[in-house]
């Protein structure tokens, strides 16, 4: 049994289908912790991680059940709930590409994404129950939950927040928190991947994925009043060996792999190291210094795949719908480094290997996750 003197967040990053993944994890941390009631009062997500975000917050007042339907949301879903793979679709697509770089001068333009996600708002609208976030906050089980996306018109990160009374908005450089009523657009919107996904309207901003912007990504939850953060990212941190030999110019489709992987990841793993820098310069204060400068420890602990992704990716890359694959091959975006379709695998061959991973991975650090939550 936990005892939650301290408000514990629980930060879930972005990650397209590997966001199957964190409920492997949060599956683990129930089996470790032993508590239907939620153990984590502060939630915030981006992207996909913004998905399991509201799922939890919606049942924060029975985390166990929370968890159950975020597995069944996982393993039931496949490519066709979260994007179009018709044929025609993606030939459109495709002619679009190709004459928008052939016939610009004529003005054919280029098509606003390469997928059509329009089926994930139908999937949301239909899955979600949003009202019972409010039901959550009154009663006492969720003190917020915040959702970030990127502005495309002002260049800001804004994170969109659902909390109690007593939480006031904030205003950093390029970062903003706004009071509201999360809804399917806000999801969306955090949910949108660049270049793959249509951005999203919101007022009178065009919002894209909401780690394009945030330089912070744990700044919702200490805004919130996070005294610990844990975090459940998306990808191993093991360093990739260097070439023997010379490589070949990476394609279109790479190098959008490997600008998701910058965005949900890098910024992240940057702002553990500041926190940690912060914090021990906060141990080196007395408590009259402390006070004066309004600072306050606050422990992290990132639970992470064991292994790299993209191999498991590998493996079970033929289940995208052929449509797609076709369309991945056309940029570049298929075979050697498989980071894009690791994005794209919405799969439940995929999805519950992902989740099988997160399990593994919790019970193997059963000590450390119940140390953290005391």
């Amino acid at each position: 049994m936990v005892k939650n003197k301290q408000k514990i967040a629980l930060m879930l990053p972005g990650g397209g289908a590997r966001g199957a993944y964190q409920v492997g994890a949060l599956k683990g941390i129930l089996e470790i912790i032993d508590q239907e009631k939620n153990i984590f009062p502060i939630i915030t997500g981006t992207s996909a991680g913004a998905i399991n975000a509201v799922v939890m917050a919606s049942y924060a007042s029975d985390f166990k059940l929370g968890v159950q339907r975020l597995e069944k949301f996982w393993t039931s879903i496949h490519c066709h709930d979260i994007y179009r793979t018709d044929g025609i679709m993606i030939t459109k697509t495709m002619a679009r590409v190709i004459g928008s770089i052939l016939f610009s001068s004529l003005g054919v333009k280029s098509p606003k994404s390469l997928l059509d996600n329009s089926p994930l708002k139908d999937l949301l609208s239909r899955e979600l129950h949003l009202n019972q976030i409010q039901m959550a906050i009154e009663s006492g089980d969720l003190t917020g939950l915040a959702i970030t996306a990127s502005s495309y018109d002002t260049a800001e990160a804004k994170s969109f927040y659902q909390s109690h009374d007593s939480i006031i908005p904030w205003h950093r450089t390029r970062r903003f928190g706004i009071p509201t009523s999360i809804g399917v657009e806000h999801i969306l919107a955090s949910a949108s991947l660049p270049f793959l996904f249509p951005a999203q309207l919101i007022g009178n901003e065009y919002f894209g994925d909401g780690g394009l912007r945030m330089t912070a990504p744990l700044s919702p939850a200490i805004h919130l009043g996070a005294d610990k953060i844990m975090v459940i990212g998306t990808r191993d941190e093991a360093p990739i060996p260097s070439p023997t030999e010379e490589s070949e110019y990476p394609s279109m489709g790479e190098l959008g792999g490997y600008m998701l992987d910058t965005i949900f990841m890098d910024t992240l793993m940057a702002d553990i190291s500041r926190l940690k820098r912060i914090n021990h310069t906060v141990s080196l204060l007395n408590d009259q210094q402390t006070q004066d400068t309004n600072l306050k420890q606050i422990d992290t602990m990132i639970l992470k795949p064991s292994i790299d992704v993209r191999d498991i990716t590998a493996k079970h890359a033929k289940d995208i719908p052929r449509p797609v694959r076709t369309l991945l091959k056309m940029i570049g975006g298929w075979g050697k480094d498989w980071r894009m379709p690791s994005y794209l695998l919405f799969e439940p061959s995929y999805t519950k290997t992902l989740i099988e991973l997160g399990y593994k991975n919790s019970l193997n650090k059963a000590d450390k996750i119940r140390s953290f939550m005391q």
